[in-house]
């Protein structure tokens, strides 16, 4: 389905970046039952924009939706998951283009890991332990992030521990 947020937008340098409005990604993790998390990671159509790397499900950003609202809408639509099944945590803009131009990711998480549906926009959707996601050849702009965002599942997942012996 096509939104008003499809559509390329330029940098002066001539970089593109695909969404109107900016774009969004979901972050979706769980923990397995040894307690590492596992991240829903998207091998990207070899059409696609970067594709044959891996990145989050996302995309274009419609300009009635938050951040949060197309993330959701994206993993549901790259993925086959239903916001139902998933607890957002935090969100963050980990891309910030010279035009104005940012991509928000989403962090949130599922009680277990979760079966999907990949459409044409994935060769392939795998939930990948969180120690083994620098091991792929991963987006560009994802790998630029990856640091920090691990950096917030830690965080996340920590804080959740705490609240479960408390």
């Amino acid at each position: 389905m096509r939104g008003d947020g499809d559509g390329w937008v330029f940098d002066a340098d001539g970089s593109r970046y695909w969404g109107r409005h900016g774009a969004a990604g979901l972050l979706l993790f769980t923990l397995s039952e040894a307690g590492e998390a596992l991240i829903l990671l998207q091998h990207r159509a070899v059409w696609s924009h970067q594709g044959g790397t891996w990145a989050l499900p996302g995309g274009a950003r419609d300009s009635h939706e938050s951040a949060i609202d197309t993330a959701v809408r994206e993993a549901d639509e790259e993925a086959g998951i239903a916001d139902a099944e998933l607890t957002v945590h935090t969100e963050s803009v980990t891309h910030r283009a010279p035009s104005g131009w940012t991509y928000t990711t989403v962090i949130a998480e599922v009680a277990t890991p979760l079966v999907t549906t990949a459409n044409l926009e994935s060769v392939e959707l795998r939930w990948v332990s969180s120690d083994k996601v620098g091991e792929l050849p991963l987006h560009p702009a994802f790998g630029a992030s990856w640091p920090d965002l691990r950096s917030q599942l830690v965080t996340i997942v920590a804080a959740s521990d705490s609240d479960t012996v408390s």
